[in-house]
């Protein structure tokens, strides 16, 4: 998205997504600003109405009602542009955060585990704020003094030019000077942006891993740490508001030499009869309206430059290139029986520090295949490569034949149901966790995956059985529980490849038997890929695949690799003598 490269490309791209919202906002703020110079000008036609040499008093009326008429119109632009306003930035924000959303989901899984999940959320929310606010400065902080300059000007110019001149000259100079000085202040705001990120995104650190906490007893030393990063923020916090304050200080002795100055000269003019008591009382309204609309110009200049620093730093984070993207016309998947083939590929998360090197794998329709190897071997890889998680820095990933960068990302995930070893659930209802994998399935389709994964008698003896809330990321289920629940999904999304990431691996013996008993019927009759951490998982596939190093260094059914007496049968025998594979390191 190219409108992400910078905050005034990212503000233009959503004004021009609502122009004629815009326009007509931008219309009734500029009559609004009009009609608050129009009551000053009204105000002097009623004083020289009621004390000029030829005042009547129908001409004292007829300016008393253009005086109220525009003091009515003035508040009731004001109102409605605060109510359009309102309206359109609203319907922006759902918007912008919808296109975020997209857009964000789009990045690699490497991204998602550089960055806090919660401090994602902020920023994205963040955008939308800082969008609004910067139209809200823009047109109803900015524009409006902009408007009550030129008109002063006009009222100027028709009393007195030359005082039109000087104050011409003062008002530009005193704004250019404030937002000259509020420009150094850039680097104040980007400090407190930064900071406050950071201070947010550790105090969702540390709620996201909230039994840590507890469990090692660590509240003062995390709150300790905590308040290092609040008293970072508060020092930044500090800094920009004493320099917005230092400004308007300048500001406000500026007012007072420009607004004596300016009376004194009025007063000096009327009292050579060059200017009537009318002129003098709008030069003084207007030199007031004026020098504080400067003010208020200025100080939006440099809230809106925060904000556009605000928005800088989301987008640097948020708005990176996707480097994973689906090509110009991709078509869908074309499902078939549910072949897998990797072509001499090589693959590394670090281009530089290759995981897989020079791998080919076939898997026919309907094989069952277990990866096993050492920890770090690239087994996980071989499954995030045929996802599309990640794409190989050479060779060819294909499903059914076609190759998965060819096609379109989401067509292949719905060609494909993934077990992990660790089953994360949504904060809603065990239905709405399992129906996840196909929002259409029926009631009774959900109910007939639970059957199938082994979990339907667990769930009904819930409190609320299928409705039952299964609390933030699962928690409030078992492992085992969780991992059946994924297996529920699997089994709904009814896809011809199975691939099983260590899918019960993290679970104890008696959990892991109810587990198998889910996988077994899972995996009847389709294509499964499976990475396994205990060989016993997978000892009755057709094949087994042995990793080492990134490299397949053995290939074929399980029995047969055992009798060999290579890496495979090494593995096995430290496993029946009781060692896990955690503790085995990388072989040769």
């Amino acid at each position: 998205m190219p409108f992400l490269a910078s905050p005034m490309r990212f503000l233009i791209h959503y004004v021009a997504v609502r122009p004629w919202s815009y326009a007509l906002l931008t219309l009734i703020v500029i009559a609004g600003s009009a009609s608050s110079v129009g009551v000053q000008y009204a105000m002097k036609l009623l004083i020289d109405a009621m004390t000029g040499p030829h005042h009547t008093l129908a001409g004292v009326h007829l300016a008393l009602a253009a005086f109220v008429a525009l003091v009515v119109l003035e508040n009731g632009f004001a109102r409605l542009s605060a109510v359009v306003l309102a309206l359109i930035t609203v319907a922006s924000g759902v918007r912008i955060r919808l296109d975020m959303f997209d857009y964000l989901i789009g990045h690699q899984l490497s991204f998602f585990q550089s960055q806090r999940s919660g401090a994602l959320g902020h920023r994205v929310s963040a955008l939308s704020a800082s969008f609004a606010t910067m139209i809200h400065r823009i047109l109803l902080q900015i524009l409006p003094p902009l408007i009550t300059f030129v008109g002063a000007l006009l009222i100027f110019v028709s009393i007195d030019w030359a005082m039109a001149a000087v104050l011409a000259v003062f008002f530009l100079a005193i704004s250019l000077a404030l937002i000259r000085l509020g420009a150094r202040g850039d680097s104040h705001h980007q400090d407190f942006a930064r900071t406050s990120g950071d201070g947010s995104g550790e105090l969702i650190d540390i709620l996201s891993n909230i039994w840590s906490v507890k469990a090692f007893a660590a509240r003062q030393r995390e709150s300790l740490r905590l308040r290092g990063f609040f008293r970072n923020e508060a020092k930044a916090q500090r800094r920009a508001w004493y320099f917005v304050e230092g400004i308007r200080a300048l500001h406000d002795l500026a007012l007072v030499l420009l607004v004596g100055g300016t009376l004194t000269w009025a007063v000096w003019r009327w009292s050579a009869g060059a200017i009537s008591a009318g002129d003098v009382v709008v030069v003084s309204a207007m030199t007031f309206r004026m020098l504080n609309g400067s003010r208020d110009l200025a100080m939006a200049l440099i809230e809106t430059n925060q904000q556009a620093s605000y928005l800088a730093e989301t987008l640097s984070v948020i708005g990176v290139p996707q480097t994973l993207v689906d090509a110009p016309g991709a078509p869908p998947l074309r499902r078939g029986d549910g072949s897998i083939r990797l072509e001499r590929v090589t693959f590394g998360y670090d281009p530089q520090a290759p995981v897989l090197h020079d791998v080919s794998i076939t898997v026919p329709a309907g094989q069952k295949v277990g990866i096993v190897g050492p920890s770090g071997a690239g087994k996980s890889s071989i499954l995030h490569l045929v996802q599309r998680l990640s794409d190989a820095q050479t060779g060819t990933v294909l499903v059914d034949g076609q190759r998965v960068d060819t096609v379109q990302q989401e067509s292949l995930h719905k060609a494909l149901a993934v077990v992990p070893q660790e089953v994360l659930l949504f904060h809603r209802s065990i239905l709405e966790n399992i129906r996840f994998a196909r929002p259409d399935a029926t009631d009774e389709a959900v109910h007939r995956a639970a059957q199938a994964a082994r979990c339907a008698r667990f769930i009904e003896q819930m409190p609320d059985g299928y409705d039952t809330l299964v609390g933030e990321r699962g928690t409030n289920l078992s492992g085992g529980q969780r991992q059946r629940i994924g297996i529920a999904r699997a089994f709904l999304k009814d896809a011809r490849i199975v691939l099983l990431d260590e899918a019960t691996a993290a679970l104890d013996t008696g959990a892991e038997l109810e587990v198998q008993q889910g996988l077994d019927a899972l995996v009847a009759d389709r294509t499964v890929l499976a990475v396994a951490h205990r060989l016993s998982t997978v000892i009755a596939f057709d094949r087994i695949l042995v990793i080492e190093n990134g490299r397949v260094v053995e290939d074929g059914p399980p029995m047969t690799l055992l009798e060999k007496g290579g890496t495979f049968q090494r593995l096995w025998a430290m496993q029946v003598e009781g060692l896990d594979m955690s503790d085995v390191a990388p072989l040769g």
